[in-house]
């Protein structure tokens, strides 16, 4: 049994969250550009609580279609990860991995799908990787699951997913790039029993 609920999380808590998230987010910001071979600078993540019915609109209109990579959460702690990006953003990260201009815009294809997957694979690592190092618990994440469409229909089936675990959803956004910024946004709910076993583990207890 859980010793808390979502909701009973102060601000101490979600200043351990955005951490463990600025870590994993400057080592993704690193990988990928790596992967694009070029220079990425990043901002700060905004972290925030927010309930599981706000989920369709966590990143805009319920209409706006965006990319969707959704992971599940195993071993030590179980529970849902999905990292969304807008169009404007996958296009271009698209773009610079396959060597094309900036303006292309045509409709991704299984190989621009893929490529989609292995960058959002590399940020959902990234703030595993960050996550365990600072708990020593073993995480690991499903193969990811990705999806073109409208917002509102993305987040519908993980909204419920989550609905499973508990009350609230946690949203990290990240702002990466270099002549232009990039919007990148997790969502994570580890169930509440997890909860525990991570702020158990930061040293962290009620």
């Amino acid at each position: 049994m859980s010793k808390f609920t979502f909701d009973e999380i102060n601000s101490m808590y979600v200043d351990v969250l955005k951490e463990i998230g600025n870590i994993g987010a400057g080592n993704a910001t690193t990988a990928v550009a790596t992967m694009l071979n070029m220079k990425l600078r990043m901002e700060v993540p905004n972290v925030k609580l927010m309930a599981v019915q706000e989920l369709n609109t966590a990143i805009g209109s319920e209409e706006e279609q965006i990319v969707g990579i959704y992971q599940s959460v195993g071993k030590d702690i179980e529970g849902s990860l999905m990292f969304l990006l807008k169009m404007n953003t996958a296009h271009y990260l698209v773009s610079r991995l396959m060597g094309r201009q900036p303006e292309y815009g045509k409709e991704f294809d299984e190989m621009d799908l893929s490529a989609m997957k292995e960058i959002g694979n590399i940020f959902a690592s990234s703030y595993v990787s960050a996550l365990s190092a600072m708990t020593n618990l073993k995480i690991a994440l499903s193969v990811p699951y990705i999806a073109v469409d409208m917002a509102g229909a993305i987040l519908s089936i993980p909204a419920i997913q989550f609905g499973q675990f508990g009350d609230n959803a946690l949203l990290i956004e990240t702002s990466f790039g270099s002549e232009i910024m990039l919007d990148g946004y997790f969502i994570l709910l580890p169930e509440l029993d997890s909860y525990d076993k991570i702020l158990t583990s930061l040293g962290i207890m009620l």
